[in-house]
């Protein structure tokens, strides 16, 4: 599903070359969610804006079913993004004043969905990040953590083929946090979908199928979780 072979990622600070991601090799298969853990400055989230096709690496390749996605152009690579692609990012980018419904459905509608049809699929993902009762809740009057789950509702609305969510329970409780990645972990094994969380939440160690470390841009072995480690009952709560 997801492939990265040799990618490498360098920024220009100054007179130094930061190599951001440097020499990474990580494949993701359908049905598997992947952890990505590193301190800050390790190049996690660099990982993810090369996986999503929206910055391009200066060597190496990152495939999506077979697919270049570093080689998109812009009208493509916004397609992708759009109809195949579930991200989360750490800020929420939600539109003000909009009910948290139509927030969610946004991506639906850019994709030409009539409004009415893109709140009625989105309305199912609310009520999986227990927003059911504030779908119409502008983000003013949502908390941050709210507003977190109305921006991972709006992730998982296209019912994408790939998932990448960076730091996606950081202004949620533990409660919270851990029905956010039971519920990708759901997703991920029951629908066939690739998910990689990038994290400092060592809980979703519990949830995931591979566990790798990014320090410095490169990136460590991965460890395999058994299937017997996961908080089943966590799990099950969700759906």
């Amino acid at each position: 599903m997801l492939e990265l072979r040799e990618v490498v990622k360098h920024y220009q600070t100054g007179n130094e070359v930061v190599p951001a991601v440097d020499g990474v090799s990580l494949t993701v298969e359908p049905g598997e969610m992947t952890a990505l853990f590193g301190p800050s400055g390790s190049g996690k989230t660099t990982l993810l804006l090369l996986a999503a096709g929206m910055t391009p690496p200066d060597s190496g390749a990152v495939l999506f079913k077979g697919r270049s996605v570093g080689e998109l152009s812009a009208r493509d690579g916004t397609r992708f993004r759009r109809s195949e692609l579930g991200f989360v990012l750490q800020q929420f980018h939600l539109v003000p004043c909009m009910p948290a419904i139509d927030n969610a459905a946004l991506k639906l509608v850019a994709e030409g969905m009539s409004r009415r049809a893109a709140r009625k699929r989105a309305a199912p993902w609310l009520e999986r990040v227990g927003l059911a009762e504030r779908r119409e809740h502008p983000p003013e009057k949502l908390s941050t953590g709210e507003r977190q789950r109305v921006a991972i509702a709006r992730a998982l609305a296209n019912n994408p083929g790939l998932i990448l969510a960076d730091e996606p329970t950081g202004n949620l409780d533990t409660s919270r946090a851990q029905e956010i990645l039971a519920m990708l972990a759901d997703i991920s094994h029951g629908e066939g979908v690739a998910v990689v969380v990038v994290t400092h939440d060592h809980e979703a160690a519990g949830f995931a199928d591979r566990v790798h470390t990014l320090r410095d841009g490169k990136l460590l072995d991965g460890t395999p979780r058994a299937a017997s480690t996961r908080p089943v009952s966590a799990i099950s709560d969700v759906g």
